[in-house]
């Protein structure tokens, strides 16, 4: 195992507890869940991060997915530099942002109209806002184990019952902003059923993550994306994909590209963010043209930013979007699966159990015997395992995403060398899981 340093991240962490809670500006980038210093990223290039102390790593995180092309990519690169030499924002409309909304709804069939925001979470809590608006009802329905952003209303978790109403599940959000969230077990249609017999004249939406990646990835069942569709629009309630994490990552037109329309339609809103924004903080929702048509100015359902639409971001994402050409979603594929599957092939040959689950070419390796299907079956890995897998990979020079409950992403921009860099590094954290758990 590696003996490299971290003590510069090791004194920036002590720095940064002082300024700021925890450490860190997003809970997940602590290693809370798998222990030990988080890395300080100095510089990142291509399929490499390098630490404040001089590590480098081949990057399995790819911030959470929107580095598809590579970090510094230099089409990226080169449309920011020319854009911020414009100026960085103007507070007007400009060019940039028809572009890039014309761009997805390019590429996107069902979407006719995108309002474009600065995060996934102003994305979702603005879709569920319009939803509310356009249907005037109240309600809405989410899944166990899908985070759509820290919105009051969607950070909660189920009650006693398969359908009552959903209870805060973090503190400073009051049980009367959760109270019209229901919370179902995902994948479980008879559920989904039994919520709209009871309340269905109430709710305005379901919201679900097109394909979940935020329990790890656990794809829909064959039938519950048309499940959804089918039983919101008997029940006049929309339906909402989220796509920040799919949207543009599982294909040209994200996870939509790989499904396509399911039984009675296609959803009447989506989400996205993280690959539209290429790694700066941009975000949309869209959907169809009598939707949106609601949104202030032209509607009573009031919606703005200051930033939305910021030229040097739309730079970004409109030349992530150009170039996630073909030849890019084939190498994501090859690096991915060459990848999961020299994974599973050294924890089989160890007796570690596992599943591999995917959504395009994101992946989740689950330290368990059975597929996942909810939230349930997610918690119900060996969690220790992954921790001890984790450190075996950061060890010898691979970063995976610091938790149990996420995708691995690949870049455009993972070499050969850099794939052979994590297959050489998997012996040794397969070890260092069956040593541990000795």
């Amino acid at each position: 195992m590696s003996t490299a340093s971290t003590s510069a991240s090791a004194a920036l962490l002590d720095r940064a507890r002082r300024v700021t809670p925890g450490g860190v500006n997003s809970p997940v980038r602590a290693f809370r869940g798998v222990g030990g210093t988080p890395r300080f990223i100095a510089s990142a290039k291509g399929p490499w991060l390098t630490d404040v102390d001089g590590n480098e790593y081949v990057d399995l995180i790819c911030s959470w997915g929107p580095m598809i092309l590579g970090h510094a990519h230099r089409d990226v690169e080169r449309a920011v530099s020319e854009a911020a030499a414009k100026g960085f924002s103007f507070g007007t409309p400009s060019e940039n942002e028809v572009a890039l909304a014309e761009e997805i709804v390019r590429r996107v069939e069902p979407v006719e109209q995108v309002r474009l925001v600065s995060s996934g979470t102003e994305a979702t809590m603005s879709a569920l806002r319009l939803a509310r608006g356009f249907t005037g009802r109240t309600k809405v329905v989410k899944f166990a184990g899908c985070y759509h952003g820290h919105v009051d209303a969607l950070l909660a978790q189920a009650g006693s019952g398969v359908a009552t109403f959903a209870l805060p599940d973090s503190a400073g959000v009051p049980e009367s902003n959760a109270h019209d969230t229901i919370v179902l077990p995902y994948n479980d249609i008879p559920a989904l059923q039994a919520a709209f017999v009871e309340h269905g004249d109430e709710i305005a939406c379901v919201i679900t993550e097109a394909s979940p990646g935020n329990m790890g990835v656990v794809p829909p069942a064959e039938g519950f994306t048309a499940a959804l569709r089918r039983v919101t629009r008997d029940h006049g309630a929309l339906l909402i994909s989220d796509e920040v994490m799919t949207g543009f990552r599982c294909s040209q037109a994200g996870w939509f590209g790989l499904e396509g329309p399911q039984g009675e339609g296609v959803p009447d809103l989506f989400t996205f963010g993280k690959v539209m924004g290429g790694g700066f903080p941009a975000a949309a929702f869209g959907g169809r043209a009598d939707i949106m048509s609601r949104l202030a100015p032209d509607g009573p359902v009031y919606q703005a930013g200051t930033l939305s639409g910021n030229p040097v971001a739309t730079a970004a994402g409109l030349a992530t979007l150009r170039g996630c050409t073909p030849d890019v979603y084939g190498r994501l594929e090859v690096a991915a699966r060459a990848i999961a599957a020299a994974a599973s092939e050294e924890l089989d040959k160890a007796g570690v159990p596992h599943v591999v689950q995917w959504a395009g070419s994101m992946f989740s390796v689950f330290f368990r015997d059975r597929p996942v299907r909810n939230y349930d079956d997610a918690k119900a890995q060996d969690t220790e395992a992954f921790g001890r897998f984790f450190h075996g990979m950061l060890d010898q020079g691979v970063h995976l995403p610091p938790s149990a409950y996420e995708a691995w992403f690949v870049s455009a921009s993972h070499d050969d060398a850099a794939v052979s860099k994590v297959i050489e590094a998997l012996p040794g954290a397969v070890r260092a899981v069956t040593e541990g758990s000795r």
